[in-house]
Formats: structure tokens, sequence, C-alpha cells
């Protein structure tokens, strides 16, 4: 649950984005400064939290009034070794704010940090992480409430898409590249897992309005619903008018999250009337119009 300092929106003095170069730190970024909100991307190379030093630097650059909004992350964390980095990056973050205290932090988390459960999951649902990426944004979370003694945010988001995502995940940013080249589309098993996607531009929306209201507490960055891999493939594959090929493969292992993970975000809605998120369709079908519309530029002579 989310809790005001500014029961109005009110422009921070200015934002600092670790990992702004990212996809979720650029969205963030970009979104921030159409608004006309002063802010400054900090990321990779010349800004590596691991490098030794990185305290001292990032030290320097805070001021006590700004917000800091802490993204960079190696992810997803898949073994003890990104952990230990992680790890180590928000040590570097906490060890900053320990020398430069900030006015209000914003972290980007994940909805990794959830028990699976067959009910909508909601900010007051079991923060139990069954993965090593689950566990990393919760000791980062947990760490930063425990260091920093200013208003802190946690944007816990789901699985995310964008026309940027440099990462081709399993699901619609790589349904999407796959579609556009008409290359054969495989699914985990026949794709019948039921998940949660949300826009990256929500996410981005979701952060500026946290900001504006220098808000404390937990944001589930969710759209509140769910639909099958295989139906993501099929409207893709749709959409782009695609001779793309869906088949299943045989899983190895489990069904993630035993198929089904569904959210209640009606806390974020209360929290912020007039907000909304993107349904899926909706959504994508506008990734897939800003697709079509930089390929059509890119064609231009």
């Amino acid at each position: 649950m989310l809790h005001h300092l500014h029961a109005q929106e009110v422009l921070p003095h200015r934002v600092v984005i670790l990992g702004g170069g990212g996809f979720i730190g650029g969205a963030i970024f970009r979104g921030l400064k159409q608004s006309g909100i002063a802010c400054i991307s900090l990321g990779r190379p010349d800004f590596d939290l691991l490098k030794p030093g990185a305290v001292e630097q990032l030290a320097q650059t805070l001021d006590a009034q700004d917000t800091l909004v802490f993204v960079s992350a190696n992810a997803p964390c898949k073994d003890m070794a990104m952990l230990k980095d992680n790890n180590q990056m928000a040590q570097v973050v906490v060890g900053a704010l320990r020398k430069r205290p900030v006015a209000h932090v914003v972290y980007i988390s994940s909805d990794a940090v959830y028990k699976d459960s067959s009910s909508p999951l909601t900010e007051n649902s079991c923060a139990e992480p069954g993965s090593l990426h689950g566990v990393m944004h919760l000791t980062r979370e947990v760490a930063l409430r425990q260091e920093f003694a200013g208003p802190v945010a946690a944007v816990r988001a789901t699985l995310v898409y964008g026309l940027d995502d440099p990462h081709n995940g399993y699901g619609p940013n790589r349904f999407r590249r796959l579609a556009a080249a008409g290359q054969e589309i495989v699914l985990f098993g026949e794709g019948e897992e039921q998940r949660d996607h949300v826009h990256v531009e929500d996410v981005a929306e979701l952060v500026k309005k946290i900001i504006l209201h220098r808000s404390s507490g937990i944001a589930n960055a969710v759209s509140g619903e769910v639909v099958s891999f295989l139906t993501l493939a099929q409207f893709v594959v749709k959409e782009f008018s695609s001779k793309s090929v869906i088949k299943g493969s045989p899983r190895n292992g489990p069904m993630p999250h035993n198929g089904l993970r569904p959210f209640d975000n009606s806390a974020v809605l209360n929290a912020f009337p007039g907000f909304r998120f993107k349904g899926w369709q909706e959504g994508l079908a506008a990734v897939h119009a800003k697709h079509f519309s930089k390929t059509k530029h890119e064609k231009m002579p």
C-alpha cells in the first residue's frame, strides 16, 4: 500500500535515475523529461556501481532534495554470482545514502518477491520468493527500508513489455520480433500458463505519480489481467499478418507458478484516481503501431 506525503502533485527538485539507460529506466527518464521534470540518468559505462569508488561517486552526485530512482540491476538474477553483484550494487546505494541522504527513494522491484498463490496477489500478499531473482529484489527492498530513514517506495513490476526491450525475453517482446521476421514461434509446453503483462510506459507513468506525491510503501505495477502465452502469440501473429508458425515444445521441469499468476491492482488505482493500466490487447497494439512506424521510417530514403 502507498502513503502520500503530498496529497496533490508537487514537482520534485530533481530526479536521479540509477540505470536510466536501460529498458525500464529509460522509459522513466523519458516520461519525466516529457513532463518537464528535472532529471539525470546515471548508467554504465560512465557510472558503474560495481567499480571501486562508486559510493563516493554517487554520494557526490546526490543532493539532499533529490528523488533517487534505483533501477540498476544485473537481471534476471540466475545464480549466486549474480546475486552477489546485485547485493553489492545495493550496498553502494545504501552507503551513498548514508553519506548524502536524499528526500525520497523509489526502488524498481519485481513481483518475483511474492509467494505463488491461486488467488489474486496484492501488495499485502506474502513476500516469500521462490527464485534468486525474487530473493535479490526483496533483499534490496529490506536493505533500503532498514538503512534509509526517509520515504521509500518499492514498485513491484510483473512481466514488462515494450518496443525497446533489449532482453528478447519469452513472451510479447520475443513473439513480436519473430512474427516480424516470419520465423517460427516455439512455446514452452503448449503456452497454456497464464500471466500478467504490463506496458513499460505504464510502469513509467506509475513511477512519475509516486515521485510527484512523494509516496512510500509498495505498489504493484500490474495490468490486472492474465492471458496465456499461446493467446499472446496468436494475437501477435495476427497483428503482423505473419506467416510465423506457432508450435509447442516439451517442458523441462514443472510449469512456472503452477500455470497461473493473477493480480489485483485496485490498491494502485485507488491511490491514483484517474490512472489506469492498459490491458494486454491495447498495450500490444500500441507497441505494434510504434514498431510499424519505426520500420517505415527506417525504410524511407
